[in-house]
């Protein structure tokens, strides 16, 4: 099956797609691409602070557009979930975790500045999910730059599973991130990828990438 684990493709409730006729777009880029089914994982952070019940509104509209276009393209429902003291804590205590493919939970650190998790020490959380008998998903680790190694490792030992961006394999954030990503295959550390699909930029740099030969990984 080749599936997206990882995409912003609902209508005007993050930085992704900022309409309906925008989500159609990415939409039907995902389906040219060759992908059967896509997980919409909208955040929940400081900034947007995503509810089940601000989300399902978006993906009801969305599932409904694409019937009526006739883009036979399987779309789930879920979210990535940022450790930050604004959302996290309330998302456990709410029960908002809705699993990817049953199982994952995409946990996303901030992106450059680690001190914005405050309290939050992600070991921690990740081993509340997997109590919970889910499986924490780390997506993109190759953009956070202040992420050694070694903490990678110990995530890994903790249970956590790695997905990289397809973009990040393209160039679409430039040559560091690509160089670290393509180090994280060699050492075959990354278990899942997905598109992180944003916006068009991100379609016009993912399309010229598949379309030179670049293929899905299949889970």
């Amino acid at each position: 099956m080749k599936l997206d684990f990882h995409s912003h493709i609902l209508p005007g409730i993050d930085d992704g797609a900022v309409d309906l006729n925008d989500s159609l777009t990415l939409a039907k880029a995902l389906k040219n691409w060759g992908f059967e089914r896509v997980t919409c994982t909208p955040h929940i952070t400081a900034l947007h602070r995503n509810t089940p019940e601000t989300i399902r509104p978006a993906f009801e509209m969305l599932q409904e557009a694409l019937s009526q276009e006739s883009v036979d393209l399987d779309i789930r429902l879920s979210a990535e979930y940022r450790l930050v003291p604004e959302t996290w804590p309330t998302v456990l205590k709410e029960n908002w975790l809705m699993p990817i493919e049953d199982k994952y939970i995409l946990m996303e650190l901030p992106i450059s500045k680690p001190g914005e998790m405050g309290h939050i020490r992600p070991i921690e959380e990740f081993r509340k999910v997997r109590a919970m008998g889910l499986i924490p998903l780390l997506p993109h680790p190759e953009r956070y730059f202040y992420l050694t190694r070694d903490e990678l490792l110990r995530f890994i030992d903790e249970g956590v599973e790695v997905q990289s961006n397809y973009g990040s394999l393209a160039g679409l954030y430039g040559e560091e991130v690509r160089w670290r990503v393509n180090n994280l295959r060699e050492e075959g550390l990354i278990s899942h990828y997905g598109t992180d699909l944003h916006n068009r930029h991100y379609v016009a740099v993912l399309s010229e990438w598949f379309g030179s030969g670049n293929t899905i990984v299949e889970e």
